[in-house]
């Protein structure tokens, strides 16, 4: 099995100069929904087209005059009715050996990135298969446009086009990261309509893929079976609740049977309850030490090495796994693993395939500038939250008053932004085993916008979890019925 990467040298100037075109003028009407109710690429291309107009020239608060609420609605409720009736695990069938099929990482709302992406690789279509592998929403300003348009192309070609779980694409993260901030501010008094069938939706998102019978993608990765014991519990900081004694011997992969059967319309806290699986595909990491563990850094989730990822190719004879979750700034501080610089890495190597880790959102996070070591003030003194204490050359400066904290910010803004590529997987016919990595920088200058969350206090991605906010039941939980709203 061998990979290729694909890097155009043209490709970064070509991407820039994408963006730097005369004024685009407006779209000139409305969109509206199909009379008939059925999409077509010229009704998707519009949809673009306005979309990416209306985040360069009109205020966030005026996207319903480009998208109004009822085409909003009937989207969002034809992809609902589609994603609820697919598996947990989706089986991609490709039969035919002029078929391709592109596999895409994390996104994270950047709405130009994912445009781009989609013309670079060419759009879905009948020999085009596109998994999508999660986390469509929050930290980037467009995290419902984009969610929108693969939306969208899901409803085009359903059985070409498969929109996988991530794990922001629940309630806890899309309060905490934007998504729910910026729906509110797009849709105003119907902003907790359009936040509900959000999240109805992302409930019926597939954890996992099958592709061709040898590859398996989902968004954390592996997962237990549920075969364990129960574990005691204490208290935490911040009054949280965390795990004590989970009973590591115990911990056991699970199998793809396990996984076709979890509830994934529950995302039950780490280490209670009887549904652990979709918390696992969507939360675990990747790690070099043998065997399985408790993800303590996130605190919710599993931690794999090499051998459980050669006992899962072995077991159902797959030959690569594709997952996501990891941009730059967790790989940061992550130093066993390579550094997300790339777009992708690949993590494990061993005899029966490989376990690659991929992320497409380039130049990420939209709006950390300088943040990238996590430093904060806080009463007066500034600290870091790195493990292991190290302290930053420049904050013995600021301590003894030999540098500002807005020259200690500027220096860190200069000198720490990852300015990471983003990339995408192609897998080719007859065997779909030599993954063909393409690399690209993000389209520039981004539109002006504003962050819609405090992006300075979230610093660290999906860390110290609140436990008690975590999704504990469905979103139809008080919610009228998405077909009658």
């Amino acid at each position: 099995m061998s990979t290729k990467q694909i890097s155009n040298p043209d490709l970064s100037s070509s991407a820039t100069e994408a963006t730097t075109p005369s004024p685009p003028s407006p779209p000139g009407i409305t969109l509206s929904w199909p009379a008939d109710g059925i999409l077509t690429v010229e009704w998707i291309r519009a949809l673009t087209a306005a979309l990416d107009w209306a985040s360069r020239h009109i205020p966030p608060s005026d996207l319903p005059s480009v998208l109004p609420f009822p085409v909003f609605h009937r989207l969002v409720l034809a992809a609902s009715n589609i994603l609820h009736k697919e598996r947990n695990c989706v089986t991609v069938d490709v039969c035919d050996e002029s078929c391709s099929v592109v596999v895409v990482g994390d996104v994270h709302g950047q709405l130009h990135d994912v445009i781009f992406l989609l013309e670079d690789a060419g759009f879905p279509s009948e020999d085009r298969f596109f998994v999508f592998n999660g986390d469509y929403v929050d930290r980037g300003a467009w995290g419902l446009e984009t969610f929108v348009l693969l939306l969208a192309w899901k409803v085009f070609l359903p059985h070409r086009v498969f929109l996988l779980r991530g794990n922001h694409e629940s309630k806890y993260c899309t309060s905490v990261y934007g998504f729910e901030k910026e729906v509110m501010v797009k849709y105003g008094d119907q902003g907790q309509q359009v936040y509900r069938k959000c999240l109805r939706c992302f409930e019926g998102l597939p954890l996992a893929s099958i592709i061709a019978g040898c590859v398996y993608t989902a968004h954390g990765g592996l997962f237990r079976s549920m075969n364990l014991a129960s574990s005691k519990r204490s208290k935490g900081k911040k009054g949280r609740k965390v795990v004590t004694n989970v009973e590591t011997n115990l911990l056991k992969l699970g199998s793809l049977e396990e996984l076709q059967n979890a509830r994934r319309t529950v995302l039950d806290p780490p280490w209670e309850g009887s549904n652990l699986i979709p918390g696992d595909v969507l939360w675990s990491d990747p790690s070099l030490k043998p065997g399985i563990s408790p993800n303590k850094e996130r605190g919710i989730g599993l931690l794999w090495g090499p051998d459980c990822t050669e006992e899962f190719l072995k077991k159902y004879n797959l030959k690569l796994i594709i997952r996501s979750h990891e941009g730059p700034d967790a790989r940061d501080k992550r130093h066993d693993l390579t550094e997300m610089n790339d777009g992708y890495t690949i993590d494990h190597t061993v005899e029966s395939g490989k376990l690659i880790t991929l992320f497409s959102a380039p130049d990420y996070p939209q709006f950390q500038d300088g943040l990238k070591k996590g430093w904060m003030e806080k009463e007066g003194w500034m600290r870091e939250r790195m493990d292991g204490g190290s302290i930053h050359p420049f904050i013995c400066l600021v301590k003894h008053g030999r540098m500002d904290r807005s020259d200690f910010l500027l220096c860190l803004a200069t000198e720490e932004r990852f300015n990471n590529r983003g990339a995408y997987i192609v897998l080719h016919s007859p065997d779909f085993t030599s993954p063909e990595f393409h690399t690209f920088e993000a389209i520039k200058p981004r539109p002006q916008a504003n962050a819609y969350y405090d992006f300075e206090e979230v610093i660290d991605s999906d860390e110290e979890l609140d436990l008690q906010s975590m999704d504990h039941g469905s979103a139809l939980e008080g919610i009228t019925a998405i077909q009658t709203e």
